[in-house]
């Protein structure tokens, strides 16, 4: 990240940036987290640092108001957690061994976890096997050879996990998507690079991200075997239907879509298409609208591997208080969104 682009964290006060970096102000010899509240510094008197460590014996003092130093320490904890899953993946995790080989206690580190991860630690493990299951699908190994690889007790359970994660069956994701056919176009916007992929059923991708490069290796790594072919014409209309969304002249993106997902996601994607331009609603009422109170992280997750950024606004789903949650193509383009949304 250039010290332009860290500099424009600082100013979106994106908290998903706490942590990698450190900014500190010339004037007042202090330093702090990129979501400080405290008033924004003239960029001439702004310098940044990749920890705490290095911004001390810089010479600067931690912001009494966002306590930087207490961030470092958190992380650190974090960092330790996550390496301490990692090795144990084929192990039943239980908090009390995590907590006490990170030195926290239980109720602390499961509340720290998940509001700096958006994921338990149970959760954050069921990810790191899924992962490690794609990646050795990707190499070549059988299902069966895979399933224990990754940490899986038996078949049926990764089938139970892979189903809610994956939209499709383990063969099936193998496959990489052998037999599609995706047309795809990219265009550029304010909030960055836009990509758009659609089979002839309908859309199955609508992402952000700031480089070209990065949507398309994201597409072919998600697709391996299917027929990618860029075609600006075929899927001009979708563009500039999502072009006229992003610049406020359609107050709706209704798109046809092509979309692997369980019964779970797709409720919890219809009852995010329900909720109004311009409000939000939290991960817990949208639970309460399924009808399941208790499936707060369920609909997190939900959010979180939705595949059609803005078609389903999962931007519009908040934290519990209206602080902003993590969002797949970042939290400063859901502040954008629903800034503009509301002022629409």
């Amino acid at each position: 990240m250039t010290t332009e682009q860290k500099w424009q964290r600082v100013l979106d006060r994106d908290r998903s940036q706490d942590g990698r970096f450190f900014y500190a102000v010339r004037t007042t010899g202090v330093f702090c987290r990129p979501s400080c509240p405290s008033r924004r510094p003239r960029r001439a008197s702004v310098r940044f640092f990749d920890s705490a460590v290095d911004a001390e014996r810089a010479g600067f003092r931690a912001c009494r108001r966002c306590r930087p130093t207490e961030l470092a320490a958190q992380a650190r904890a974090i960092r330790a957690a996550t390496r301490y899953i990692d090795s144990h993946l084929d192990e039943t995790l239980h908090l009390a061994d995590l907590a006490a080989a990170v030195g926290l206690s239980q109720w602390h580190l499961h509340r720290l976890f998940t509001r700096e991860l958006g994921l338990s630690p149970r959760g954050y493990q069921e990810a790191q096997r899924l992962k490690k299951f794609k990646s050795e699908l990707g190499s070549g190994r059988k299902v069966t050879d895979a399933v224990y690889e990754a940490g899986f007790g038996s078949a049926s359970r990764l089938y139970e996990k892979s189903t809610r994660a994956l939209g499709m069956t383990p063969t099936e994701y193998r496959a990489g998507g052998r037999g599609l056919a995706i047309a795809y176009t990219t265009f550029s916007s304010d909030l960055g690079k836009v990509l758009v992929a659609a089979t002839e059923k309908g859309v199955c991708a609508l992402r952000f991200a700031d480089d070209e490069k990065a949507l398309t290796a994201e597409l072919a790594a998600e697709f391996p075997a299917a027929r990618l072919a860029r075609d600006d014409r075929k899927l001009d209309a979708f563009a500039d239907a999502v072009r006229d969304y992003l610049e406020g002249s359609q107050p709706a993106l209704d798109l046809p879509l092509d979309v692997r997902a369980t019964a779970f996601q797709r409720r919890v994607w219809q009852a995010l298409q329900q909720i109004p331009r311009g409000e939000t609603r939290s991960y817990s009422e949208v639970a309460q609208q399924l009808g399941d109170p208790r499936a707060v992280r369920a609909v997190a997750r939900a959010c979180a591997t939705n595949p059609v950024a803005l078609v389903v606004p999962c931007h519009r789903v908040v934290q519990k208080g209206g602080a902003l949650a993590g969002y797949r193509w970042g939290v400063s383009r859901k502040a954008a969104l629903l800034a503009r949304e509301r002022k629409d």
